[in-house]
């Protein structure tokens, strides 16, 4: 291998990869990035088996080959390099590098130890829009926990239907619903659960790559591929497994009616969990208690250890004359309101029992249900 490439296109590449590479002590050749001419480009490829990625990088190339890297050192060594162009050289199992001043040798291993990344047969893809896609993402990606004994909710729901996508997160104690409209109508309806692990990693991306993209599915396997703007080819391909299972019919927990509907204004309700929060004690639980006829939401904490705290918000409320008091998991409610970027929200309250439900006002595109603290 004998290319030149731009210095700063080769560090975007290795920082986006690297993250896949963890330190292994069974399976060392994960620690690895794997560099190999494509044609015109310098394809970058990691894996740790449930996630692939691919980075393609526009090089002048003068010889093929390919070899195969600890990510992580190289990562830190093309960090410091200032000057624009890089010669990267293979040399039996090693990679040279060379700039206007400096040559450097790095060992790697044999690059046909590294692992075969599977293939996805590209047939009816899904368009989206990178930065619909990042904001949706965003909105449930944290809901979700590793459930060994539930695996299908440890991960991320995606539900493609007609011109929508129904983005999902749950963990059981709390739910979180996204719906993006699609630029077009789809030809293949379907869905699947990515790990949690993945769809950081994409969220990476997207935090970068706010183009659109396109998606492929089948049963076992999920690509995410951002087309290269001016020529016929991919220039990212985030590859992951998929989780088995049947996702839980979650619509069914989703509150048809409330006893009180509650507009607030969110920073204000904001800090004040926050406040009531540090009252909360060891399960984290704050009450929240509505007056219709004085327009206003009760919030209230306690711990032996620290005190009370009790405090009131001005609030739209309608609903039924008595309200009861209901708990809720402080950091769980944050959360939800974190989410949410309106300036003001919708709460409501099915009853003690039931879950509560966040909105935003003006967007029917996100919910957020939570499920109360129940009395012990």
């Amino acid at each position: 291998m004998n290319i030149e490439i731009l210095t700063q296109n080769l560090k975007k590449g290795i920082n986006n990869i690297e993250h896949l590479t963890k330190k292994s002590p069974i399976l060392q050749v994960l620690d690895n990035v794997l560099l190999e001419t494509d044609k015109n480009f310098l394809k970058l490829s990691s894996t740790n088996l449930e996630t692939s990625m691919i980075w393609w990088v526009l090089s002048k190339i003068t010889q093929e080959g390919k070899v195969a890297i600890p990510a992580s050192f190289l990562n830190n060594l093309i960090n410091l390099i200032k000057e624009d162009k890089i010669k990267l050289k293979s040399e039996n199992k090693n990679l040279i590098l060379e700039t206007e001043n400096q040559t450097t040798q790095i060992q790697g291993i044999d690059p046909e130890e590294f692992p075969i990344i599977p293939q996805i047969e590209k047939k009816d893809p899904i368009e989206i829009k990178g930065e619909s896609l990042k904001q949706g993402l965003d909105q449930v990606v944290e809901t979700p926990s590793s459930s060994q004994i539930r695996p299908e909710i440890s991960g991320i729901y995606f539900s493609f239907k007609k011109d929508k996508v129904k983005i999902v997160g749950t963990d059981s104690f709390r739910l979180a619903e996204k719906i993006i409209s699609l630029p077009q109508k789809l030809k293949k309806e379907g869905q699947f659960i990515l790990p949690q692990s993945s769809a950081r990693e994409l969220l990476n991306i997207l935090s970068q790559e706010t183009d659109a993209l396109k998606i492929y599915f089948d049963p076992n396997q999920v690509l995410f591929e951002w087309p290269g703007e001016e020529i016929s080819h991919p220039y990212i391909n985030l590859l992951s497994r998929l989780i088995e299972g049947e996702y839980p019919n979650y619509q069914e927990i989703i509150p048809k009616k409330y006893t009180a509907q509650i507009v607030l204004n969110r920073e204000n309700f904001i800090n004040q969990v926050k406040e009531a929060g540090l009252f909360s004690g060891k399960v984290s639980e704050v009450k929240l208690t509505p007056f219709i006829k004085e327009n206003k939401l009760k919030i209230f904490s306690q711990s032996p250890e620290v005190g009370k705290n009790e405090a009131y918000l001005p609030a739209k409320i309608e609903g039924e004359e008595e309200i009861p008091e209901i708990s809720f998991n402080y950091r769980f409610l944050l959360d939800g309101l974190n989410n949410i970027k309106s300036s003001e929200i919708i709460l409501r309250l099915s009853d003690g029992e039931g879950p509560g439900v966040l909105k935003p006002v003006g967007d029917q595109s996100y919910i957020y249900i939570l499920m109360p603290i129940k009395a012990s």
